[in-house]
């Protein structure tokens, strides 16, 4: 039987494969997942996580123009709060599922909860995925091959500790020895109600 952490795992691979067959930020995503289902969930995080990888790499070209780049700018952070609205909904998903457990009485909180934790995953499995791509590069030096199999080792044993961590944090949840508890991010600097730039500005228009 696939264990949780495998399931994600699984879901973000196929989400970065299919983002590399046509590799462009402006092309649509196509999940054909249920819209409102975990695994839909997943997909469409790690779409957005793929995109926003590729934006950082744009963003940092030398040669960019200044109002295109802070075009880029401000699409990552669009897309960074969509990333959080969506690591929320998957903690929502949990929250729900594990709504009859009733918690130890010595049960104690995380440091994270499981969506924060399946966020990692999802941002590890693009790593790995572009280390592979970096290792097979015709033009890098042997320095570099060096470099990326030293950093590969490292995603390696990353990924197998990460996939037990998430594993035994939703065992724990599952059997009440964990308390399965939503924090919000409340995220301020999108949100034109909190961000003095935003309202001073919307005040000096009216």
């Amino acid at each position: 039987m696939e264990s949780v952490s495998q399931y994600c795992y699984r879901i973000f691979q196929q989400a970065i494969d299919d983002y590399h067959i046509r590799d462009d930020v402006n092309a649509a995503m196509e999940c054909n997942y249920d819209d409102n289902a975990l695994d839909a969930l997943l997909y469409k995080k790690s779409w957005i996580d793929t995109v926003q990888w590729h934006l950082e790499d744009l963003i940092r070209d030398p040669a960019i123009d200044s109002r295109h780049a802070l075009d880029i700018k401000r699409r990552i952070d669009a897309l960074n709060q969509k990333r959080t609205d969506l690591v929320e909904q998957v903690d929502d998903y949990f929250q729900n599922l594990y709504s009859q457990v009733v918690p130890r009485p010595n049960a104690t909180h995380n440091t994270e909860s499981l969506g924060w934790a399946i966020d990692r995953l999802s941002i590890l499995s693009l790593k790995e995925f572009h280390i592979r791509i970096e290792l097979s590069r015709a033009d890098a030096s042997v320095e570099h091959i060096g470099n990326c199999q030293a950093r590969k080792q490292i995603l390696d044993a990353q990924r197998k500790d990460l996939l037990v961590s998430i594993n035994r944090l939703n065992q724990d949840i599952r059997s009440g020895r964990k308390i399965n508890k939503v924090y919000r991010q409340l995220k301020m600097y999108n949100d034109p109600s909190f961000n003095p730039v935003l309202y001073k500005s919307r005040e000096q228009q009216t």
